[in-house]
């Protein structure tokens, strides 16, 4: 349940902080064409949306009180002209000025210098630009540069019916379609007063969980490839691409496009497709399991991984980082757990031992959660999936917010919808959250082990250029 609060100015701060304090979680900010300043607050299954009409387009900043929202504040200066009182230096994040004084970290002292990678690549990656300040080979400062094609898919949705404009929730990222398209679909349901039911919420659990899959045994893989460990990066490449084939097969698409709408579920399996797809699953779970034990005893990889780009447990709370790379961390944060919208009753966080924080712990974590994710795949497919609908709970609202746990972490989705049509959609991906830890993790590491750390997080550029 979401409900949007108006705030005064004056009150701005101290109602931020009230809510924070009350056990509340941020999880986003986004600004309106109009000036408005829109932060959610999440709780468990409520979400509050507090509202600030910033006079002159100007409101106080909230980075003091919650790190997590240097970003956000950021986006909205450079997108709607706002102006935050208080986040000094406003340094440019969308915008791309010449300048490097406007964008990147100041770093003075004897021997540092700077080395500048991307925005393009070696390999076949989106844009992304990498400004490091170093003495040596030691990295004392990194400053991501992304946004390069920064599509507008938000703005484009506007005016457009929620129906139509899921395609661009679907289209931010291919790796996340389904995450972004269910946190989307979500957000509309809840502004239209639906319900999904049981059935729906198996379904669209059945689908994110494949989605998680491909995609933790893709990053297992590059993590293998940051090393150079060529025998595991081929060997999680070919398990990812298995993983993908079932998608296909029973789905249609690689990806999982097309497999999430609104109010309803068309994704169907019959017993025999639903049981032929989940002894695959069992299949692709006991090879994963053997290619998990050999890089297990392969001393030479696992000696590069541990110590390598620690995220400590504060940093991660401070930043507001979120999935494997926060919970490698410590940081027991699952969208998944309580959340009713979906089949994920009593699911818990998944931990490890020794959650050291570093490129080894983020590895180990995704292998705790593909376990998770092996026994809920094979209990939501022990019967076929039908058609399935939502059903009228509560009254219609102008704003909805829907949470989902991509493979990356905590997803958000709010919308705001007047007539019928999309008024505002705002997309904030679980990479968009965990990108300014993975440049916090950076720090006092090496040049040449980046990489290594890139792969632990393996966070999307194309869902930061929606």
């Amino acid at each position: 349940m979401s409900t949007a609060e108006l705030v005064s100015p004056e009150r701005w701060q101290a109602t931020v902080a009230e809510a924070l304090q009350s056990g509340g979680r941020f999880a986003g900010g986004w600004a309106t064409a109009d000036g408005g300043w829109h932060v959610a607050i999440s709780a468990g299954a409520e979400t509050r949306v507090l509202v600030c009409r910033a006079p002159e387009r100007r409101v106080d900043s909230i980075v003091e009180i919650v790190g997590a929202a240097v970003w956000d504040e950021r986006e909205a200066h450079d997108l709607y002209g706002l102006e935050f009182d208080g986040h000094q230096p406003m340094r440019a994040l969308v915008a791309h000025p010449q300048e490097l004084d406007a964008w990147v970290t100041p770093v003075r002292g004897g021997g540092v210098h700077q080395v500048a990678v991307g925005p393009i690549h070696a390999g076949v990656i989106e844009s992304g630009h990498f400004r490091f300040h170093c003495v040596g080979d030691r990295i004392l400062a990194m400053d991501p540069r992304l946004f390069y094609k920064h599509r507008g898919l938000e703005r484009a949705a506007e005016g457009l019916e929620p129906e139509v404009a899921l395609a661009h929730a679907a289209r931010a990222c291919a790796a996340c379609a389904v995450a972004n398209t269910v946190a989307y679909a979500h957000a509309v349901e809840e502004a239209r007063g639906l319900w999904p039911s049981p059935e729906l919420r198996r379904q669209r659990t059945v689908l994110l969980e494949l989605e998680r899959v491909y995609n933790h045994l893709n990053d297992i893989g590059a993590v293998c490839a940051g090393v150079g460990y060529a025998t595991g990066s081929m060997e999680f490449s070919a398990l990812k691409d298995r993983a993908q084939e079932l998608c296909r097969e029973a789905f249609g698409h690689r990806f999982l496009f097309g497999t999430v709408a609104i109010g309803r579920g068309d994704a169907i399996l019959d017993q025999s497709q639903a049981e032929l797809l989940r002894r695959r699953l069992r299949e692709l779970r006991a090879e994963t399991a053997a290619a998990w034990r050999e890089l297990e005893f392969a001393a030479s990889m696992q000696i590069r991984l541990e110590g390598v780009g620690i995220l400590g447990h504060d940093r991660a709370l401070a930043l507001g980082a979120v999935g494997p790379a926060a919970r490698a961390a410590g940081v027991a944060i699952d969208a998944r757990a309580g959340n009713p919208r979906l089949a994920c009753a009593g699911l818990e966080p998944a931990s490890i031992p020794n959650a050291t924080g570093d490129v080894a712990a983020r590895v180990r974590i995704r292998v705790v959660e593909l376990d998770t994710t092996w026994d809920l795949l094979d209990e939501l497919l022990a019967a076929p999936l039908e058609a399935a609908t939502t059903t009228s709970r509560g009254a219609s609202s102008e704003i909805g917010t829907g949470h989902v746990e991509s493979p990356r972490g905590e997803t958000v989705c709010a919308v705001e919808i007047s007539g019928g049509r999309i008024a505002r959609m705002h997309l904030r991906s679980a990479s968009y959250a965990s990108w300014p830890a993975l440049a916090d993790a950076t720090a006092g590491n090496l040049l040449p082990d980046f990489p290594l750390i890139n792969k632990s997080f393996e966070l999307c550029y194309a869902c930061v250029d929606r």
